[in-house]
Formats: C-alpha cells, sequence, structure tokens
C-alpha cells in the first residue's frame, strides 16, 4: 500500500453478512486537535478508489474536518457483489456506512467526482437533510441532455463498450495495468500526476476477481440511473441543497458542467481547478482542497 494513503486510518464494515455479503473499506482522517467542524464524505469514480484522495485526506482534515473515503460497493478493497451499482444503491450503502456504522448524525458535506458524482447526486437528492453541502462534477448525469448528447460519441466509447454483456471482461483481463493507464493518459493534463507506484497500487486492485467486472457494472446501470434521476426530478423538483459543479480546467466537460448542473441543482456555483484535466483531486490536489474549502465554508 503507498505511503501516502497507508499513513491515514483504514477499517471496513459488513453492512449485509450474506446473500450477498457487502463490506465497505473505508479511510478516514480526523483533526489532530479534536476539534471538528464538521465531516466531509469523499466519493471516487472509475477507474479509480478511495486512494484518489491520497493527497487531500491530511489537508482536509488539518482544516478541522472529519473526512472519510469510502471504496464503494465493488470497488478498491470493498466486496464486489453481481448486483446492485445503480447510484441509488451505492449512495444508500453510504449513507448507511455513515449514519449506522460510523453513528454521524449530523449534515455531511458531499464531495463525488466522476461517478461519485452520480452517486454524490443520488445521495443529496434522497437525503437532503443529511447534507450539508453538495460538491460534484466530472460526470455526464444519466437523465440529463448532456447524457444524452454525449453517450455515444467517440470521447466516451468506453460508456458503450462497458455496456456491452461479458466481451469488456475477457478482453481486458490480462492487460489491467495498459487499460487503466488510457484513462489516466488521455484524460489529464498533468502527467505527472499519477507515478509508477500509483500505477502499480490501482493494477493490483483492479486486478482482483470480480473488480472490473464490478467497474463496468457501473456503467450498465446508467440506464437505470437516468430513470431514477427523471422521476426525482419530476416528484422532488431540483436538488435543493446548496451545489458545486467542480471540474478541471482542461476537462472535457469544462463546457458543459455548468448546464447540465443547472438542471438539477436549484442552488449551484461552477468551481474550476486550474491546471487540472480529469483527475482533479490527483493532478492539483492543493487548488482542488482549496476549492471544495472554500466552498463548504461559504468563501466561494
Amino acid at each position: 500500500m503507498a505511503s501516502a494513503y497507508s499513513q491515514f486510518t483504514h477499517r471496513q464494515v459488513y453492512l449485509q453478512q450474506s446473500d450477498p455479503e457487502i463490506r465497505i473499506h473505508y479511510v478516514e482522517a480526523k483533526p489532530s486537535d479534536g476539534n471538528e467542524k464538521g465531516t466531509i464524505l469523499l466519493i471516487h469514480g472509475f477507474p479509480e478508489t478511495s486512494y484518489q484522495f491520497r493527497h487531500v485526506l491530511g489537508p482536509l482534515s488539518s482544516a478541522g474536518y472529519r473526512t472519510i473515503a469510502p471504496d464503494y460497493r465493488g470497488a478498491g478493497y470493498s466486496s464486489r457483489p453481481v448486483t446492485g451499482y445503480s447510484k441509488k444503491v451505492l449512495a444508500t450503502d453510504l449513507h448507511g456506512l455513515l449514519t449506522k456504522h460510523l453513528n454521524i448524525t449530523s449534515p455531511v458535506h458531499i464531495v463525488g467526482h466522476d461517478i461519485g458524482g452520480m452517486i454524490a447526486h443520488a445521495y443529496a437528492t434522497l437525503f437532503p437533510s443529511d447534507t450539508a453541502s453538495l460538491t460534484w462534477g466530472e460526470c455526464p448525469l444519466p437523465g440529463t441532455t448532456i447524457y444524452d448528447e454525449w453517450k455515444h460519441t467517440p470521447a466516451l466509447w468506453h460508456f458503450n463498450f462497458h455496456n456491452v454483456p461479458d466481451l469488456p471482461e475477457l478482453l481486458v483481463s490480462g492487460h489491467e495495468k495498459q487499460y487503466l493507464k488510457h484513462f489516466y493518459d488521455r484524460l489529464g493534463q498533468n502527467p505527472a500526476a499519477f507515478t509508477e507506484e500509483d500505477l502499480e497500487f490501482y493494477t493490483t486492485l483492479f486486478e482482483a476477481p470480480g473488480a472490473m467486472r464490478a467497474g463496468f457494472n457501473l456503467y450498465r446501470t446508467f440506464e437505470e440511473d437516468k430513470v431514477d434521476n427523471q422521476r426525482w426530478l419530476k416528484e422532488k423538483g431540483k436538488v435543493k441543497v446548496r451545489a458545486m459543479v467542480l471540474g478541471g480546467e482542461g476537462s472535457l466537460e469544462a463546457l458543459k458542467s455548468m448546464d447540465m448542473a443547472k438542471r438539477v441543482n436549484e442552488d449551484v456555483v461552477q468551481g474550476v481547478v486550474e491546471g487540472a484535466g480529469h483527475w482533479i483531486a490527483e493532478e492539483q490536489p492543493e487548488v482542488f482542497t482549496r476549492k471544495v474549502l472554500a466552498f463548504i465554508e461559504g468563501r466561494d
């Protein structure tokens, strides 16, 4: 385990012990002085894990926040059940982790990136009274116009590929490192963000039995997510939790994200991580941290 990640507290809990086993691994960092301003939940994307936040866990906790970064169902060190990859289910998993197992009773600041952004949107929609603020981005949210316009484009070719039953698992098996590196290289602006140690760490996790299948299943539920998001918008209206859509200055979605966010968030501002592409917490962790803290503390 890479040193920047192993320094934090690692735990796992069983949300469900059988049929299927739902075991969630999480990483936690607390303020050293014991004085907590609140809790921040960091939700990673694909193809990543909680390791994505290795550079920001320390600074966010040093700023006074209990900071928790789980591996959601199917990712990292968490269990890999065959089903349950809609963002509604994943958000419910994480809500259960916080409220039932970590006994967090106050609203938390939700920060989601990539598919984690989709989960963050579901979390704020389903549990608004338990959400203090919402930071999300770097994802075309299923159910929005940008998702329908982009999902079959060459830029997002992997959306179609990951949806094909069984074939992606077959073709990627034995080539996980090359496959992951394609996305890290192609979507980033700062190539130095991913060291060889980082790549080897991610590769080890995604080489595990069922890991790539679980990752592909995140995409195979997008149309289910689309139905959920559109239904929630119709029944509940826009998310009323204070929100920021956060993305990289050089991201593919930089020009479209605010328009998308306004369609589902009632009160939303835009944050830009300068010098970053898609991998904002790894390419520019200091800027990422500064933007997140400024927003949740009302200094944006």
